[in-house]
Parts: structure tokens; sequence; C-alpha cells
């Protein structure tokens, strides 16, 4: 009869990383079959996300382009389950608000340890790895932030819930605060998602033609101008004469002054940053 104390221990479970699209390259003592998935490109953008919904993940972002760049390894998507650092039997990862007032706030401690998880291996430059909290509070996302983004080396997305997470753990790991938009959510996991669309489409690769992200609406700081297509008339409507003239300069234009005058009418806060913009120039 075996001692049971001849038995091995069993490692202690680590915390949950589970990563979408193609496999993670591991070291291991078997040998890969080249027939099998290699793993993300290398240099891949890599996109780590702390959550309490790991199941949210990819979501849409398995769609489409970026489901498509996911698969082909162009870039990388982690998630990292908060709960697996809670503390107890319910792996709590909330508390009361000091001071009092409704809501639980995430502890500053079981943050700290998750974002420690969810660094392993980013460059220390908040420039080449930014990490972001989804708040309602924070700083506006936009198409230029898309921009930096995609051009860090990845990013860390901490998914608030609840009443928000302890101010000394943004504070400690120098977080950057972000908003989808003027209105509160119930988590930022959805705020997450179209963030990484927007910054994953510029990443090399992921667009067939480049040159289209260019024509889009804020990539001039304007909005796009309307598009047409086949057939020439619909219902009574036409399609503008001057998109069907052979004369690309007068089409030029024409785009041109549809998207300053959308821009005026529909977005007069990007209308005075455009002016503003050009009077520097």
């Amino acid at each position: 009869m075996t001692d049971p104390r001849d038995t091995p221990a069993k490692p202690a479970k680590s915390p949950a990383l589970k990563s979408h699209g193609r496999l993670q390259a591991r070291a291991s003592l078997t040998p890969r079959s080249l027939m099998d998935d290699p793993g993300p490109l290398a240099g891949a953008w890599t996109a780590r996300i702390v959550t309490l919904f790991p199941g949210a993940f990819p979501g849409v972002l398995s769609e489409s382009l970026t489901g498509r760049a996911l698969t082909e390894g162009r870039w990388a998507l982690e998630t990292i389950d908060l709960r697996e650092f809670g503390e107890g039997k319910h792996r709590n990862v909330d508390d009361t608000p000091a001071g009092g007032g409704a809501g639980m706030v995430l502890r500053a401690d079981i943050v700290a340890k998750a974002l420690d998880r969810a660094l392993e291996g980013a460059p220390p430059s908040r420039g080449r790895w930014p990490v972001i909290y989804l708040s309602p509070r924070g700083r506006r996302f936009d198409q230029a932030m898309a921009r930096d983004f995609a051009r860090a080396d990845g990013i860390t997305m901490l998914c608030g819930r609840f009443e928000g997470v302890d101010e000394r753990v943004l504070e400690d790991y120098e977080v950057l605060e972000v908003s989808l938009g003027d209105f509160v959510m119930t988590g930022g996991e959805i705020a997450a998602q179209a963030m990484i669309d927007a910054t994953v489409r510029l990443l090399p690769g992921v667009l067939g033609n480049m040159a289209s992200t260019e024509d889009e609406s804020h990539s001039n700081g304007l909005l796009e101008h309307p598009q047409y297509t086949r057939p020439a008339e619909w219902r009574g409507r036409k399609i503008p004469e001057v998109l069907t003239s052979g004369n690309h300069g007068a089409v030029e234009t024409w785009r041109r002054e549809q998207s300053e005058r959308l821009t005026r009418e529909r977005r007069p806060d990007l209308w005075a940053a455009h002016q503003a913009r050009g009077q520097d120039d």
C-alpha cells in the first residue's frame, strides 16, 4: 500500500488567465506539431483585461476584422479574473467605502495583485504599455487616443464595478482613467471592447486598405462625408452628380465641404477645435 506521504503535493492553483485567439507560446518539454496553432505573431499587440466577468470576452471582438486578426495572431487578448485574487470563502474583492456611503469599492490590495499579474513581462513605460481604468470620470476616449494605444506594445485595462476602485491603487500604478462617453454603465467590459475595437483596426495588417482609415470620421478632426453606392437612383433619390462626374478634384472638394457642414451642424465642439487648430497652424 502506498504511503500517502509519498504522493507529490498538487501545485497551488495559479490565478486564472485566459488567452483568446491563437494559443500563447509556452515553454514545454513536448515538441509542438508544425500543424498546431503557432501562437501570436512576434511582437503582436496585446490587450490584457482585468475583470470580474472574463466570460464577457472576446465578445464582439471575435467577429469580423478584429476576430480574424485575433485568429491570425496579429493581436492577442488575455483576461485576468479579478475574483481569483479575492479573499475568504467567497473571494471578496470589495469593501464598504471609507467615510460611509452607498455601494462597495474594489480594494486596492486585491486590484494590485491582479494588475501585477497583468503587467508581467510588459514594458515599465506607460507610453509603451498604458494601464487604463474604464471610468465615467476619466478623459473621454477619442480617435487620437486610439492611435496612441495602437502605437504601444499593448495595454492593460481594468474594468470597474460597483462604486469604483480605491484611489490609492490608481495613483500607485499610474493608471489613466478613460471614459467611453458622458454616461454611466454597470461595468467597464463593454467600454473596453469598444476601445479595443477602435485600436485594433489601426494595427498594421488588420484592415486590407489602411488608406480607408484616413477618410473616416474623426481621423482629421472632422466627421466623415456622406457615402453612396449603386443603384444610381433609389426611391427617387439620386447619387450627387459630382460623385459620378469623374472629376476627382471636384469630388475631393465636395467631400471636404460635406465633412465641414456635418461637423458644424452635429458636433460644434469638434468644429471649434478644428478651427482652433487651423489658427495655430
